[in-house]
């Protein structure tokens, strides 16, 4: 379990490194701002596409397989990110990136739940949850760092991340196959997502609460580290990668934190957290203040670990064992959807409306989103 949740966060150390380098790349290679913005969410776009073609095949080919191939592509990104030398080597990376992340994160979270023995499956779905944002939180921090202290950061993070990309896959390839492979895998691959009918009320609840919070994510991981230069006026890659650590890096404290919690109390409390911390965003941009943007993300990223956390915990259990990688895929194409568009129209706002309106307007949605998955919430606390 533990291996599995390594090879897993090796996966978003590589999309978290790309927080403050993505800004990097556009003083490097040139090329206009609103394209930052496409450059970041077309990852969401390759996500999405492996999501709903291969979101479900380690149901029936079995997880090893699937897996072993992502961590592949995987590789292909880091390689493509390398040897670029303009923003069309970069979306490309991000796209096959994306496609990587989307391939191995439903067999991924679901081996990781069966790894774990029974009776703890709970666990898993915590360390599922904790290796995404901790990879992140970390491979943005330290690309920050990288890029501040080192004018060869590029190849330093990249010859480093391929070495981790073939270690996740000698403990993929060591691991025991955890599915017992079964007949559907061609018609898997058509693009749809069943929500199976037991899990239907829960996931529809937690629904707008993971919108909010993975659009939370998407401003510090897509959005902060521009505004540090742009909005606050700061020309520092160390701050803007912290911009984008200090969030993931909060959830994944706070989703190990919550393993004592019951998941419906752990997803109230993410929403509460993802509406102050939001506030407390607004607040710093229309302040000037980057130590309370900071704050507020902070704040946000206890939403972030508590209802992400807790809606994995909510939906897995109440599906059967060949329906937990779909469901995992259903869940994560309402995050990525979160993640990657809302960022895309605010790049193409920004420059007609203004950044600091668009990122207000944008933060302000989340709240709604968060309100409304409160309310939501109320319905199935009666019934369940």
């Amino acid at each position: 379990m533990v291996g599995a949740s390594v090879a897993f966060m090796s996966l978003y150390l590589g999309a978290g490194a790309l927080t403050p380098l993505l800004v990097t790349y556009e003083h490097d290679f040139g090329f206009a701002p609103e394209l930052l913005t496409v450059a970041f969410a077309v990852y969401a776009a390759g996500f999405l596409v492996a999501t709903l073609t291969l979101g479900s095949l380690s149901d029936h080919v079995g997880r090893r397989p699937v897996l072993v191939a992502a961590l592949v592509v995987q590789l292909l990104s880091n390689v493509l990110f390398l040897v670029g030398t303009d923003i069309g080597w970069v979306v490309a990376g991000r796209v096959v990136q994306g496609i990587a992340s989307g391939a191995a994160t439903s067999a991924f979270t679901a081996a990781i739940v069966e790894f774990a023995p029974e009776g703890r499956k709970r666990i898993g779905a915590i360390l599922a949850s904790v290796s995404l944002t901790g990879g992140l939180a970390v491979g943005s921090l330290l690309a920050g760092l990288a890029v501040e202290l080192t004018p060869a950061a590029n190849t330093i993070i990249f010859v480093v991340l391929i070495a981790l990309t073939v270690l996740g896959g000698v403990t993929v390839l060591a691991s025991n196959e955890t599915v017992t492979p079964g007949p559907g895998s061609v018609r898997s691959l058509a693009p749809r997502i069943v929500v199976p009918a037991a899990a239907r009320r829960e996931f529809y609840a937690c629904a707008p609460v993971v919108a909010a919070a993975w659009m939370l994510a998407g401003l510090s991981g897509g959005l902060a580290p521009n505004m540090v230069r742009t909005v606050f006026g700061l020309d520092s890659a160390f701050l803007g990668g912290l911009a984008g650590f200090v969030a993931p890096a909060v959830a994944t404290v706070v989703g190990l934190l919550t393993a004592t919690i019951s998941p419906r109390r752990a997803m109230t409390i993410g929403i509460h957290a993802s509406v102050l911390g939001a506030v407390g965003i607004i607040g710093g941009v229309l302040a000037g203040s980057l130590a309370l943007m900071i704050v507020g993300q902070a704040v946000a990223g206890i939403g972030f670990g508590s209802a992400f956390t807790a809606a994995l915990q909510l939906v897995i259990p109440l599906v059967a064992p060949h329906e937990r990688a779909g469901i995992v895929a259903a869940v994560y194409l309402v995050a990525y959807t979160a993640f990657g568009v809302p960022i895309v129209v605010e790049g193409r706002l920004a420059g007609p409306l203004g950044e600091i309106p668009v990122v207000v307007g944008y933060t302000a949605l989340t709240i709604l989103l968060a309100v409304a998955g409160l309310v939501a919430r109320t319905r199935p606390a009666r019934r369940g």
